[in-house]
């Protein structure tokens, strides 16, 4: 596992073009047969993927000094890759392409698998701090809360799939869901905001080959950017804007812990006062 600390946006407006990335960039998460994950201590959200041949098991490790991963912690996973299975405590779950899952405190074994070796599943997941058991629910996208903003003329039209969120699947801070760009729209989360009781995460795909998204962080006088490619997350700490623009329509995963589950509660940013 390894291990991200946080960043102050007084030193984070000084960093090269490879600091930034080092720091906030997480690429190469989805590797054939591993579980792969990032601690950062950022609100303490963990960032994973497992890519199983045939199955895969979530475990602890070192750093969370616990007896088994969800001990103290609670896991969201949404599968982007071919069809699998998620076993917890026993119980399997399917799980097709974009299907989701809210896994609870408590639950002590959780294996991955795919049904063909050869498409395997790829489940991505954001793990945060619990401090109580919510029950572990399968999510379908066609059951999510949906929202559909912006326009074509402004190049950002597109489909927002809430995940988890109260009311629907509830945790305890954790918050997911997913947005895909309509066709010949470009732009996400534009215009822009920060919230500064949550962090976000963003994980890039249906990037196809040889496009990228354009990711702008950073304090929104102090804006920064980061290229991104298919399958690559950004961390984004609540006082930093997060937004993209892309070479070609694409859709990404959101994460949030932290403070509140609000998913309203933003601070809007004008766009005369970017910067």
């Amino acid at each position: 596992m390894e291990l991200r600390t946080a960043a102050s946006p007084k030193d984070v407006k000084h960093y090269t073009t490879d600091r930034l990335r080092e720091e906030f960039l997480v690429q190469d998460l989805f590797v054939k047969n591993e579980v792969k994950m990032v601690y950062s201590h950022i609100d303490r959200i963990i960032i994973g993927a497992a890519v199983p041949s045939k199955s895969l098991s979530l475990d602890a490790g070192s750093e969370l000094r616990a007896e088994y991963f969800l001990q103290r912690r609670e896991l969201g996973v949404i599968n982007i890759g071919g069809k699998g299975k998620v076993k917890v405590d026993g119980t399997e779950y399917v799980l097709e392409y974009k299907d989701g899952m809210y896994i609870g405190m408590r639950s002590k074994e959780i294996e991955f698998i795919s049904e063909d070796e050869n498409n395997p599943a790829k489940f991505y997941f954001n793990s945060a701090p619990a401090h109580k058991t919510y029950p572990t629910v399968l999510i379908k996208p066609e059951d999510c809360v949906t929202v559909e903003l912006g326009s074509l003329e402004e190049a950002n039209h597109r489909v927002i799939r809430k995940y988890i969120l109260p009311g629907q699947v509830e945790s305890c801070q954790l918050v997911m869901g997913m947005t895909q760009l309509k066709p010949g729209s470009v732009w996400n989360t534009m215009p822009c905001h920060t919230h500064d009781r949550r962090m976000e995460v963003y994980l890039y795909f249906e990037v196809p080959e040889n496009n990228f998204v354009m990711h702008y962080m950073g304090e929104p006088t102090e804006t920064r950017h980061i290229v991104t490619r298919n399958e690559e997350i950004v961390i984004s700490p609540s006082w930093s804007i997060h937004s993209g623009v892309g070479s070609k329509a694409y859709t990404f995963i959101w994460g949030m812990v932290g403070e509140n589950q609000d998913f309203d509660d933003m601070d809007a940013v004008k766009m005369s006062d970017l910067r």
